[in-house]
Parts: structure tokens; C-alpha cells; sequence
């Protein structure tokens, strides 16, 4: 039965993850413009991710336990080459693709550094989400906020919630995790209820 849960929480994860940036990276292609794409907000995720993969591979975790990672961050990746494309800018990418490919080795050389790498990062994230509540509070409308996108993200948190309790038990990513869970249920709850808001104003 353990089996079977760990089983259905790692492959549910990873095809959740393997599409969860493609509809953005087909707008932007459809559009054939970033307009609306946040680069700050882009490079801070791809960051994470890196960290929070670094992190996982450092300490030997199954691999079926953040093999997600390098799913999103090719898809980060392809999304961020497609914002400095259409941006008309396109040699801008190399610094920073060049930064994060040094930041892979450079979080390794202490592990004071991962560890703090990885503390840092679930504090952005969690700042990015609470940004994310503070636009819906002040503008009352949900607008183009995708609540699929955030329930879906909500449920990779807490499927991964499962698989650390089940293998590795690390309390740094749990509480990310668990931090993360509770803010995009906040999120989505957030957009249906300015959604349903402004459907009765109508």
C-alpha cells in the first residue's frame, strides 16, 4: 500500500510538472511577444529550482523524489531564451544562463552554502506568493490569474509532502513544502473568490 501511494504521489508530480510551463511557453510563441512575462520573477524561479535540485542531488535523494526539477527548469530555460528573443535581445541571455550554470558548482564548494541557498529559497518563493496575494487584494479581480495553475501547484507540494515523510524525512524540504502548500491554497482560493466576485457584480 506504502508502495503503491509512493509510486502514484512520484508519477503524478512528474506529469503534473511536465506540463505545467507549456501553456505559457505556447502563448509566448503564439503571441510572438513577452509582453506580460516578468523576467525578475522568471530568473528568481529558475533559481530556486537550481538550488532546491543541487540541494537533492548533494545528498544522494531518489531520484524519483525531485526528478521534476530538471523538467521545469528546461522548461524555465526554453521560456526565458523565448523572453530575450522576442524582447529583441537575445545576447542579454548569456550572462545569466552563464550565472546559473556557475552557481551549480559554486553551491557545492561549502555546504554552509547549499544549506543557506536552500533557506533563501524557500523564502523567496514564499515572498513571490505573497506578492501574488497582495495584487489580488488590491485589485478584487482575479483577472487572468489561472486557479488550475495554482491548484495544480498546490497539489505537487503535497504530493511531494508524501514522498519526503515516506523517503528521505529532510525537515528543511518538508517545511518548504508544507509552507508552499499553504500559500497556493491561499492563492487559489484567493482567485475563486474574486472570481465568483466579480461573475455576481455581472
Amino acid at each position: 500500500m506504502e508502495a503503491a501511494l509512493l509510486r502514484f504521489c512520484n508519477w503524478s508530480t512528474l506529469a503534473v510538472c511536465a506540463a505545467l510551463k507549456l501553456p505559457q511557453i505556447s502563448a509566448v510563441l503564439a503571441a510572438r511577444s513577452a509582453r506580460g512575462v516578468s523576467l525578475p520573477s522568471l530568473l528568481l524561479e529558475l533559481a530556486g529550482f537550481l538550488v532546491f535540485l543541487r540541494y537533492q542531488c548533494h545528498y544522494g535523494y531518489p531520484l524519483l523524489t525531485y526528478l521534476e526539477y530538471p523538467i521545469l527548469i528546461a522548461q524555465d530555460v526554453i521560456l526565458l531564451l523565448c523572453v530575450f528573443h522576442f524582447s529583441g535581445s537575445m545576447k542579454q541571455a548569456t550572462p545569466y544562463i552563464a550565472a546559473l550554470v556557475c552557481s551549480w558548482f559554486i553551491l557545492t564548494l561549502q555546504k554552509w552554502i547549499l544549506d543557506l541557498a536552500m533557506n533563501l529559497c524557500t523564502f523567496i518563493s514564499a515572498a513571490s506568493k505573497f506578492a501574488q496575494l497582495q495584487c489580488l487584494w488590491k485589485r478584487r479581480d482575479s483577472g487572468a490569474v489561472s486557479a488550475l495553475t495554482w491548484s495544480l501547484s498546490a497539489y505537487t507540494c503535497a504530493a511531494r509532502i508524501v514522498t519526503t515523510l515516506m523517503t528521505t524525512n529532510d525537515f528543511t524540504i518538508l517545511i518548504r513544502f508544507v509552507i508552499m502548500l499553504a500559500l497556493n491554497i491561499w492563492v487559489t482560493a484567493t482567485v475563486l473568490r474574486y472570481r465568483k466576485t466579480v461573475i455576481k457584480a455581472e
